[in-house]
């Protein structure tokens, strides 16, 4: 049974995730979010989970879902299953608050992913895209790469770029952003 029910609300997008099982619920073998995506049609970036399983199941209005460059299209009670490293992104088509149940499997870290970004989204950090800067993105998504990863630019040049932005960002954003991070990586650590 869940310690305790985390809700966090992005409001560049409107999206609202639950946390219903955490990797402390689970020792680390799933992340369970119960999301709410309003019918805004924005897709999110196309994007991997590379050591993970995602799955999504649709309760209530609909997702469209892009895998692999296949579209599906999920009502209530569709389900769809996503291995790890394969290419996609999903968004809210309808008319309505499309509600699904996703899972991540095993769950690494997640949750603190979805809290940094909508965190960033709630400092207005984000763009009309909901994408955060180059540089605020240098000291992000290098500590989430086993989590996610942006498909463009390959990873490798992503890495490389991060690596030779992110002092550049520490200077930029200031000292709250190296004890960010810092904090961060201490989550990490073993």
């Amino acid at each position: 049974m869940p310690a305790t029910t985390r809700e966090i609300f992005n409001p560049r997008t409107g999206q609202r995730m639950r946390f219903l099982r955490t990797a402390a619920d689970t020792n680390g073998e799933l992340l369970r979010i119960e999301t709410v995506n309003p019918p805004n049609g924005v897709a999110e970036p196309m994007h991997v989970h590379p050591k993970q399983e995602s799955r999504a199941h649709v309760v209530a209005g609909t997702l469209r879902f892009t895998v692999a460059g296949e579209e599906r299209h999920l009502g209530p009670g569709d389900s769809i299953t996503i291995p790890a490293g394969v290419p996609h992104h999903f968004r809210n088509d309808g008319n309505e608050d499309a509600v699904a149940i996703q899972e991540f499997r095993p769950a690494l870290h997640s949750q603190q992913f979805f809290e940094t970004y909508f965190d960033l989204a709630r400092r207005g950090e984000l763009d009309e895209q909901g994408k955060p800067s180059l540089l605020r993105a240098a000291l992000v998504l290098p500590r989430f790469a086993d989590e996610i990863r942006v498909v463009s630019p390959p990873w490798p040049l992503q890495r490389l770029a991060f690596a030779l932005l992110a002092p550049v960002a520490r200077l930029l954003l200031g000292r709250d952003a190296s004890k960010s991070q810092q904090d961060r990586n201490t989550v990490r650590s073993p």
